[in-house]
C-alpha cells in the first residue's frame, strides 16, 4: 500500500517503512506527525475522491532536522555590469513513515 501525501507545497509518494526529506516541519525529533493524504492505493483499490480520504492519514516520525544542498542563484543582465550572486539552503525535516492508515 501506497500514498501521495501533501506537506511544503510538494507532493510525494511514500509507503511504510520510507524515510523521506520533506520541508521544515514544526515538530521535536522522535514525535508524530500525522500527514494529509490526497492519493491512496492499495492491490486492488484506488481511492482518489478526496471525501473518502479525510479519514485517511499517514503518520510518520521525526527523524532530524537538517539543511539541504546550497543552490546557488546568479543574476546577470548583459552590456549593463549587473551580476548578483546569491546561496540558499533550504531546512528539511527527513522523516519515517510508520503507518498508512485508510480509515
Amino acid at each position: 500500500m501506497y500514498a501521495v501525501v501533501a506537506t511544503g507545497g510538494k507532493q510525494l509518494k511514500v509507503a511504510e517503512g520510507d524515510v523521506v526529506a520533506v520541508e521544515k516541519l514544526d515538530a521535536e525529533v522522535g514525535s508524530t506527525v500525522d500527514l494529509d493524504v490526497i492519493f491512496l492505493a492499495d492491490d486492488e483499490n484506488i481511492v482518489a475522491d478526496p471525501a473518502s480520504l479525510e479519514k485517511a492519514k499517514v503518520v510518520v516520525e521525526v527523524v532530524e532536522h537538517f539543511k539541504g544542498d546550497k543552490v546557488m542563484i546568479f543574476k546577470f543582465k548583459k552590456r549593463k555590469g549587473y551580476k548578483r550572486t546569491r546561496g540558499h539552503r533550504q531546512n528539511l525535516t527527513r522523516v519515517l513513515v510508520k503507518e498508512v492508515r485508510q480509515a
